[in-house]
């Protein structure tokens, strides 16, 4: 139990799923997080975690993302940043946020935003991780949590997770038991960092 009373006010930005956001909002009611999520936000209207937010009772929003199909619009860029501002976000949590974060956002939260990637970074960077993982034969594949910069799944690393690949494993398989540690570490890197940024 994290016995801290300041809480980190965090935005999430998600593209789907959202199961990295369900575990940080089961980590704030169990006790693990000291941290309140402010709002979520998602480039797609249909993506479950607005579900999730809304289950939770967490503002949440769909923010259209303009034509380009892997970065927000200049546009829509400023409506991102500006409905965090307003939710006085203090840390920006990608959860599956399938779009590259631009200098403008980077600039208007510095050291600010954060990202879980499954895969050992600097290794298999980018889509598909865990295949170009079992392509490559590795024996250990699994998850880090860093800071984001200006250049893909390259930004310092905050903490990682180990998972070793079975001979049996799928790339299914695989993202399942890399999924779990996500969940345990986002958490962890998140209280990590928390102090120096309140």
């Amino acid at each position: 139990m994290n016995m801290k009373t300041k809480k980190i006010n965090l935005g999430v930005l998600v593209s789907g799923n959202g199961s990295n956001l369900q575990a940080l909002i089961d980590h704030i009611k169990d006790g693990s997080l000291n941290a309140e999520i402010k709002v979520v936000i998602s480039d797609n209207i249909h993506a479950y975690g607005l579900e999730r937010a809304k289950n939770s009772n967490i503002p949440q929003f769909y923010i259209e993302p303009g034509p380009f199909k892997t970065k927000l619009s200049e546009e829509a860029e400023e409506k991102y940043i500006e409905c965090l501002k307003k939710h006085n976000v203090q840390l920006v949590c990608l959860a599956g946020f399938m779009r590259i974060i631009k200098t403008n956002f980077l600039e208007n939260f510095p050291n600010r935003i954060i990202n879980i990637h499954p895969s050992l970074l600097p290794a298999f960077p980018g889509l598909s991780a865990q295949r170009k993982a079992l392509e490559y034969g590795v024996k250990f594949a699994g998850c880090t949590v860093h800071f984001v910069n200006s250049e893909i799944d390259n930004g310092p690393i905050i903490t990682q997770a180990v998972v070793p690949v079975l001979t049996n494993d799928t790339e299914n398989k695989l993202r399942e038991r890399i999924l779990k540690e996500e969940h345990r570490i986002y958490t962890e890197a998140i209280n990590s960092i928390s102090d120096k940024l309140i």
